[in-house]
């Protein structure tokens, strides 16, 4: 006779507890959207909601152009070419895979540089040591939606006449002293994946400045097309359709009440948190507005078990975390071989990698930040 290892296993007898929990707006409120999309009969190809959805976004994240992409890979890739960024891109190992990947595709060597061990972002003092005759560009990720040193980075920039392409998957919505972040930099690229704050299912969108760029952009989006009988260049298809759209237009009358949820957890985090030996957090911003699309934790010697045994522990506690950014992206065999992918040069990502542990975050009431951090003080065995 077959038993559930669920009802045997107390650890287990509540419902598993993932590192995210997609959002999904009342179905009513999608249906209308989908009827619209059924009688028009206008699936993709720039239909009405994908307009209204970069107009949308536009005015919500304060920037001058949206384009929207199917994903955020498909988005960087184009962000890239759009530029005609050739040789090499500077770009940080702790991240997560698409971003050296897009430099792959475009034919691009990345050339990874350290991080700030505070922040998890790209030292600025370290890019301007790897700068050579064959540097093309400058990639860098606001980590888990920190901002980078943007000042710093835009110096070096302007100095050695680079663009800086900002891979700002994390980033949704982030302002610093009430400007949005995604105005930094010649371009920023956005994820909207299920697993963010802010999604379409699957989708992305580069923001730029100018209608000039924003045009470019979407001639590559759309296989170069410039008008019914003329391509202007070897572009992909890259566009978003109408059915991811129409969703991330219900999301945004979501969005404001799923950060501020958000927000609430980590304060929980925070303060539940605040006496358990051995975990430590990044710096934040307190500038800025944060992204809350994660909570990433170290977990220090102090704590009394690595990283991976607390990772194993927990889920089987049936609370499953994530090792974001584990293994680095330069330990990869397509990436390894590289002379700045060696191990000595990266210390500080590889001890970030190695500590750093995502508690599951989402935007649902309950008491799931509670049940985490009674499972860290139980392994640290810690009081509560």
């Amino acid at each position: 006779m077959r038993t559930d290892p669920m009802r045997n296993n107390p650890a287990m007898s509540r419902p598993p507890l993932y590192v995210t929990r997609p959002y999904l707006p009342p179905l009513e409120e999608f249906t209308p959207l989908l009827r619209e999309i059924w009688d028009s009969r206008v699936l993709t190809n720039g239909g009405p909601f994908h307009q209204r959805l970069e107009a949308a976004l536009a005015e919500y994240l304060g920037v001058p152009h949206v384009a929207l992409f199917n994903n955020g890979t498909v988005a960087l890739m184009v962000a890239l070419q759009a530029l005609q960024v050739q040789g090499e891109v500077i770009t940080t190992p702790y991240t997560f895979v698409a971003t050296p990947h897009a430099l792959l595709w475009n034919k691009l060597t990345p050339v990874f540089v350290d991080i700030d061990p505070r922040t998890g972002n790209l030292d600025p003092a370290l890019i301007e040591e790897a700068i050579s005759e064959r540097t093309a560009a400058i990639l860098p990720v606001h980590c888990y939606g920190e901002p980078c040193d943007t000042a710093a980075i835009a110096e070096v920039a302007r100095r050695r006449r680079l663009p800086v392409i900002y891979d700002a998957a994390h980033a949704f919505g982030v302002q610093r002293d009430g400007r949005s972040l995604l105005l930094e930099g010649d371009l920023s690229v956005l994820s909207f994946h299920a697993t963010k704050t802010f999604h379409t299912f699957e989708g992305g969108a580069v923001v730029c400045h100018d209608a000039a760029m924003k045009r470019r952009i979407d001639d590559l989006k759309n296989f170069g097309f410039r008008n019914q009988i003329t391509v202007i260049e070897a572009g992909l298809n890259g566009k978003m359709n109408e059915m991811q759209a129409a969703f991330g237009l219900l999301m945004l009358n979501h969005i404001d009440e799923l950060r501020e949820r958000r927000a609430a957890m980590v304060a929980q985090y925070d303060a539940l948190l605040a006496g358990v030996p051995g975990i430590a957090r990044l710096a934040r911003d307190a500038s800025a507005r944060a992204a809350n699309g994660y909570y990433p934790v170290l977990i220090e010697p102090g704590f009394g078990l690595h990283r991976d045994e607390v990772h194993r522990r927990l889920e089987a506690k049936g609370i499953f975390t994530r090792r974001y950014f584990y293994p680095l992206v330069s330990d990869m065999p397509m990436y390894r071989d590289l002379p700045s992918a060696h191990p000595l040069r990266l210390p500080r990502a590889r001890a970030l990698a190695d500590s750093v542990l995502c508690l599951p975050l989402h935007a649902e009431p309950g008491d799931d930040a509670e049940r985490v951090v009674n499972a860290l003080r139980e392994l640290a065995g810690v009081c509560a």
